[in-house]
């Protein structure tokens, strides 16, 4: 790929597909949904002789998002070698508990936490409740709960509930990209920390994915696709093991082998490396 090519951010539900982005990255970067719009978005590119770098706008919870980039990617019959690099995740659930727990660090220490984010499937779901689990154990916060824009319970619910368990105020923590209120009258104060991260801080993560996947290409011919592919394979049922086995599994590389692959949770140290990256 000669030079750095366009940089198109492709979008889903964590992003509100692409309108929480507005006016937040840099003028040059193309802000996309997912599927059609991406694909005529690289195929305008590519039919003009421009390449793309495209980042998969997730925070972790979205690895559809990541497989449904690499299809579409794959899908564009005019790409040739290089054409279109997929960069890594803009993020992952470790990044996202770092980021919740620097969020959090501006919140007095007596106040009800309540981490929101716009509702996906059951697993996606899921996923932000762990997260929060591992914001209120390295955290400083007693009260944790948790809320989805579109799903049960919503932000009015769970800021209701917030104040049954005893909080007196309520600060929302958005999980996604996209803002997020109380939803009408509160029983007790509640308001917004403010977007996950500032401007300054998506603009030096987006610019550090699309430097690795350039690198990646220049020293290895990887354009990233095939690693996409898989994102969601073990996202759901299919990644459940019956008690008694391990929960190692391997995956297949395009430099032709495979390697054991053990899942890393997020730790205080890991996640305090990660807040100091973006501080």
């Amino acid at each position: 790929m000669a030079g750095s090519g366009t940089v198109i951010a492709v979008c889903g539900h964590e992003a509100a597909y692409g309108r929480a982005l507005e006016g937040r990255l840099d003028p040059s970067v193309s802000v996309v949904s997912s599927g059609r719009e991406l694909f005529r978005a690289v195929a305008a590119r590519l039919r003009r002789g421009e390449n793309s770098v495209v980042v998969p706008m997730t925070l972790g919870r979205e690895p559809g998002l990541v497989a449904d980039t690499a299809r579409t990617l794959r899908a564009v019959s005019a790409a040739g070698p290089g054409g279109a690099l997929l960069t890594e995740p803009f993020g992952t659930a470790q990044h996202l508990v770092a980021w919740l727990r620097a969020a959090a660090g501006r919140v007095p220490a007596g106040s009800g936490l309540l981490v929101t984010a716009p509702s996906g499937d059951p697993f996606e779901d899921a996923e932000l409740y762990r997260v929060a689990a591992l914001v209120r154990r390295y955290g400083r916060h007693a009260l944790v709960e948790v809320a989805f824009d579109g799903g049960d319970p919503d932000p009015a619910e769970g800021v209701r509930r917030c104040a049954l368990l005893g909080a007196k105020d309520v600060a929302l923590l958005p999980a996604s990209f996209a803002p997020v209120d109380a939803g009408g009258a509160a029983p007790v104060p509640a308001e917004s920390v403010g977007p996950l991260m500032p401007a300054s801080a998506l603009r030096r993560v987006l610019d550090e994915r699309v430097a690795d996947a350039l690198r990646r290409w220049d020293e290895h011919g990887d354009d990233g696709i095939a690693a996409g592919l898989v994102a969601a394979d073990h996202h759901g049922h299919a990644h459940t093991h019956p008690p008694g086995e391990g929960h190692g599994h391997s995956h297949g590389h395009t430099h032709g082998h495979s390697h054991e692959h053990r899942h890393h949770h997020p730790s205080a140290d890991g996640a305090d490396r990660v807040i100091r990256s973006i501080a």
